[in-house]
């Protein structure tokens, strides 16, 4: 089920597996820093807008449904999904497309899904590094995912460049559930470290992840989140403004 908040999105509030795989689906996923992008960046939102699915992956996301709404949601990051999805394809013999990262991570991945989920067909292709796509890098990667027409496709970009690209190219692209995942395939193919169990059930995954990469991260968790808590605390005061003088 999915629900406008006063965030202006409508983010995912069930389980995954309350999920209709049997029709095509568009799955983004939402997190503080992403939503500080989006106001920015309008391309972005209208595709974070368009998903059939916006989890909620953050943290931030769930302290802001509780604040604004009163909504207790989960965090679902796009690790879970992949994972959800990968059992899904492997106890039914499904077939699975990655778009992005170079050829070595890809590699990586393909060996570590031979092993860990030997019924999915795999197939994959790395596009050209850049930060803007021609029309004829585009083309080709469609024509890529639609010469195996896999039940999930994995896009694995960097965001916003990822969701924009989904955005644009989704009517062409012959795939059941279409996924923008973004640092999932590095996590999967060990190039970078997911946070412990212990520092994700506590809701702290970015702490470590910012110990090891202040540099890449400082963006992200000094100068974006604290520009989602003063929203998220505006709108709060801002509806409780309201609500006094509709009882007035």
């Amino acid at each position: 089920m999915k629900k406008k908040n006063k965030l202006g999105f409508n983010i995912y509030r069930d389980s995954l597996n309350s999920i209709d795989f049997s029709k095509k689906n568009i799955i983004n996923t939402i997190n503080p820093h992403s939503y500080c992008i989006s106001v920015q960046d309008e391309i972005f939102a209208d595709a974070l807008k368009m998903s059939d699915i916006l989890l909620p992956d953050g943290i931030g996301i769930v302290w802001a449904e509780k604040l604004i709404n009163g909504s207790k949601i989960k965090k679902i990051a796009g690790y879970d999904l992949f994972i959800f999805l990968m059992k899904k394809l492997n106890n039914e013999n499904g077939s699975v497309f990655f778009l992005g990262a170079s050829q070595i991570t890809l590699n990586k991945i393909k060996t570590k899904c031979e092993k860990e989920f030997p019924n999915v067909k795999f197939d994959s292709y790395s596009p050209p590094f850049k930060d803007k796509f021609s029309g004829e890098d585009s083309n080709l990667m469609c024509i890529e995912v639609n010469k195996h027409k896999p039940d999930v496709l994995f896009v694995g970009m960097t965001a916003p460049k990822q969701e924009k690209w989904v955005y644009e190219f989704h009517t062409l692209l012959n795939a059941k559930t279409i996924c923008s995942i973004g640092a999932v395939f590095d996590f999967y193919a060990g190039n970078i470290k997911r946070s412990s169990p212990f520092w994700i059930s506590i809701g702290l995954e970015w702490l470590p992840r910012l110990a090891k990469e202040p540099k890449r991260l400082f963006k992200r968790n000094f100068i974006s989140t604290p520009k989602f808590i003063v929203q998220v605390l505006w709108l709060r005061i801002f509806k409780k403004a309201l609500f006094k003088i509709k009882n007035l």
